[in-house]
């Protein structure tokens, strides 16, 4: 299972990103997928769900109206596009593949961590 995250970089606050995610070693069409993020000093958090077919998705409350999840299953990639980007958005994005746990569709990372992309939102 490996995944490689691509398009972080330095932005301005108000400005926007869009982040990728190629994803390999597993059948991704069958898989939710996510997209995690660790500030510096900071708990790793979830930013994003999205179901496997692409139908369902859920964003962390901070997220929600400014970040948006999407997978093209042709490509096993999953994007995040993030708009009004703020400088407490500045960490480390990863993704992952999501196994259903504690009654919830997602909650439980199927692999090991990649090596993220740096954003930072910043003038």
């Amino acid at each position: 299972v490996q995944f490689v995250e691509s398009g972080g970089g330095l932005v301005q606050p108000g400005g926007s990103l869009r982040l990728s995610c190629a994803a390999s070693g597993f059948t991704f069409s069958r898989c939710a997928m996510s997209w995690h993020r660790q500030a510096p000093g900071k708990e790793r958090e979830l930013v994003a769900v999205i179901s496997s077919a692409g139908g369902g998705t859920y964003y962390a409350e901070s997220m929600k109206g400014r970040f948006f999840i999407s997978r093209d299953n042709a490509k096993n990639t999953v994007y995040l596009q993030m708009n009004s980007l703020k400088p407490e958005d500045t960490a480390v994005y990863y993704c992952n593949a999501e196994i259903p746990y504690g009654g919830s569709w997602f909650g439980m990372q199927l692999g090991s961590w990649g090596q993220g992309t740096q954003v930072t939102v910043s003038s």
